[in-house]
């Protein structure tokens, strides 16, 4: 199991195991780490599943893994849990066939009990459902869960204090586990403004030419390859998590653009780096637009996730676009636009009607459904069939 540090993967994974190896434990981290160079398999002896807590500070464990589950020929017998991907190499096996990955991210609104649940994800791509229900979540209840965001420890702590844990997150990233992923050593002061300038351009396809110069603004130039070097490391701790371009069969010859969009793995890291909070959010609409979308993406790649399905945008030359693309394994697709503002419902509803009408669905098949997703209160579905659905009432 990987994903972001502080999203609780070693709190869901202590759960079904039977045994714990923590590698961090300061009173043994230097012991387990010799063993790990010496004889790494004394290291897997335990009750199982048996729990390796950051196995990758000892990545010789992933191939001592591999190897012991092929001598046992037995499943469920390991969990491995890390923040962090190890360096190219530095495992001789890729565990294919023998471990299964998942990813974790924090917590979705349905599951910090903020969504009520009431529209099923799955349920939509199942079937042509009426809905109706109702979100009692506020524009000020969203500007704050987008500035808390979705991680545990500060879900259940009082308003006064869940700000704080995105702000250590990331003070946490750029002083210690931006250079520690790969050895190389970062300008604090280069993370920050890089962090800032991603922040600035969340939700959008802003290339890395834009990231230079709009840090460059603040006197502090970065080259390319340099750049390169701090963005693969903001993925391997799994900070940031772009959004890819969706590239289906279309019936004309127009040009999609192939651009990710850029996102955080949860947007309370943009606003922390902001400096900002949910009351300097609410005053600026603009930006507030912004990481409602990417609280949506979110949610909707940890939703999509769970039924099989992956998370894409769309958009073409002519500017015809939308926001999220769900795409599951067998093929079925849905088009979704993230609308906060009821006048912009209209809008968004013609847009997808348009986007279904250039897609060929003799290949593609029909959507299983168009879907406006909003910051307002009723989940309905239109006389035209496509969908309003509140972030509040959205689940898996």
């Amino acid at each position: 199991m990987k994903g972001c540090k502080w999203c609780g993967k070693t709190m869901t994974s202590s759960r079904a195991a039977n045994s714990i190896l923590y590698m961090q434990d300061a009173d043994k981290s230097r012991s387990y780490m010799d063993l790990a160079d010496t004889q790494p398999s004394l290291l897997l002896k335990g009750d199982t599943p048996r729990l390796i807590d950051e196995w990758q500070m000892a990545p010789v464990l992933w191939d001592a893994v591999r190897f012991e589950v092929d001598q046992r020929q037995a499943v469920g017998q390991f969990i491995l849990t890390g923040s962090s991907v190890p360096k190219d190499g530095v495992t001789a096996h890729t565990g294919t066939g023998r471990i299964s990955q998942m990813l974790m991210r924090p917590m979705s609104l349905f599951e910090s009990k903020e969504s009520d649940g009431s529209v099923s994800l799955k349920s939509l791509f199942e079937s042509n459902l009426e809905i109706s229900s109702t979100s009692t979540l506020s524009i000020e209840d969203l500007a704050f869960a987008i500035c808390r965001g979705g991680w545990p420890a500060s879900v259940s702590l009082p308003k006064e204090y869940a700000l704080d844990t995105s702000i250590n997150y990331i003070e946490a990233i750029i002083n210690e586990d931006i250079s520690t992923v790969d050895g190389i050593d970062k300008n604090p002061e280069r993370v920050r403004l890089l962090l800032r300038s991603l922040a600035r351009n969340i939700a959008t396809m802003a290339t890395n030419t834009t990231i230079i110069n709009d840090m460059q603004t603040n006197d502090l130039s970065m080259t390319p390859p340099t750049l390169d070097i701090y963005l693969n490391a903001l993925r391997r701790i799994f900070v940031i998590e772009d959004q890819p371009a969706w590239s289906p069969a279309i019936r004309s010859r127009t040009a999609i653009r192939t651009s990710s969009k850029r996102h955080f793995v949860d947007p309370s890291i943009a606003t922390a780096v902001l400096g900002t909070n949910p009351m300097g959010i609410l005053k600026d609409f603009n930006t507030f637009g912004f990481l409602f979308e990417s609280l949506c993406t979110r949610d909707l790649r940890i939703y999509s996730a769970a039924i099989g399905g992956n998370v894409f945008h769309y958009r073409d030359r002519y500017n015809l676009e939308a926001d999220i693309i769900v795409s599951l394994r067998d093929g079925r697709w849905a088009a979704i636009e993230v609308k906060m503002g009821q006048k912009q419902i209209e809008e968004a509803a013609k847009n997808l009607l348009k986007l279904k009408e250039r897609i060929n669905t003799d290949k593609m098949g029909e959507p299983s459904f168009l879907m406006v997703l909003t910051a307002g209160e009723f989940a309905y579905k239109r006389k035209d069939g496509v969908l309003i659905v509140p972030i509040g009432c959205l689940r898996d």
